[in-house]
């Protein structure tokens, strides 16, 4: 299946102890997995898997791959990083991916993905991987936000919604995902052992410090900082997944602080509502996913 992936592409851990980790690894750089180091020894194919901020949504230069509504850009983190490396690269990301498409079909506009595991071979030598976003809702949580907050623009009208049941459901999701993650990272491992895995967080959407910047961030003052939070969360818990599974986490929040959705032109590495630079809103435009990129190689000792 692997072949036939490739061909086309070139035609066309439980809760409470993820949730201990996440609230207990000091930093990124202690939460690396030091089981492979060094980048001399890299010579098979440079995978990649994941979601939109791995595809590089409407970034030029070109699509990349089939289907097209995969959005994949040739110009992604994972393929700024392989060419950087010398390496083959296999794109198999895709916009709206989600754990489950690993190992599924992923029906998109004009065709379906095939399972992103079946990129995979035992000759890897570097499988990337962004994941989480999209099991939690990223994209939806945004347009409720967004609804919500028209009306309360100085309030916290999103975080009252989400949490209205004394449980913060968004968080709750955060943690309901991990295991998802580390079966992942586990499926990797089995399909690529000679991989060194990287496991991509997020980068920092929203400004790290104050309330937004309306209407370039159409959220009100009082749900930047909530959803803000929800960020770090999600990454300090992919971190937790990573460490305990044999993956290095790739942290692409902490270099893209000032660099946020609320920057002008040309200093921001994610766009707003409303992109100033090709990509797809509340996503990494090409100097972010140069940034990742980087990341990754410093990660790989590069």
């Amino acid at each position: 299946m692997r072949n036939g992936a490739r061909r086309l592409r070139l035609a066309g851990a439980v809760h409470v102890l993820v949730l201990a980790l996440a609230l207990g690894l000091p930093s990124a750089a202690a939460q690396a997995s030091p089981i492979k180091t060094g980048a001399g020894s890299l010579t098979g194919p440079f995978v990649a898997l994941g979601d939109s901020f791995a595809a590089g949504d409407l970034i030029p230069v070109s699509p990349s791959g089939a289907p097209a509504g995969c959005l994949r850009s040739s110009r992604d983190y994972g393929a700024d990083a392989a060419a950087a490396l010398g390496l083959t690269y296999v794109d198999a990301t895709c916009t709206g991916a989600t754990t489950r498409d690993m190992t599924a079909p992923q029906h998109v506009a004009l065709g379906t993905h095939a399972p992103q595991f079946s990129y995979l071979a035992s000759d890897d030598s570097v499988v990337t991987l962004t994941i989480g976003g999209d099991d939690i809702g990223f994209n939806g949580i945004l347009r409720t936000c967004a609804k919500l907050s028209l009306p309360d623009l100085i309030g916290d009208p999103c975080r009252r919604h989400y949490t209205a049941g004394g449980t913060d459901l968004l968080l709750a999701k955060i943690y309901a995902t991990a295991p998802r993650v580390a079966a992942v990272l586990q499926g990797i491992h089995a399909r690529a052992p000679r991989a060194r895995v990287l496991l991509v967080g997020y980068p920092d959407i929203l400004p790290n410090t104050g309330y937004g910047c309306f209407p370039m961030v159409p959220l009100a003052t009082g749900d930047v900082p909530y959803l803000r939070g929800l960020e770090v969360r999600l990454n300090q818990v992919l971190a937790g997944v990573a460490a305990a599974n044999g993956a290095t986490f790739v942290d692409t929040y902490q270099a893209t602080i000032g660099h946020d959705a609320c920057r002008s032109p040309g200093v921001k590495d994610v766009e707003g509502l409303i992109p100033t630079s090709p990509a797809y809103p509340f996503h990494p435009n090409r100097r972010g996913e140069q940034v990742m990129a980087n990341q990754v190689l410093a990660a790989l000792g590069a």
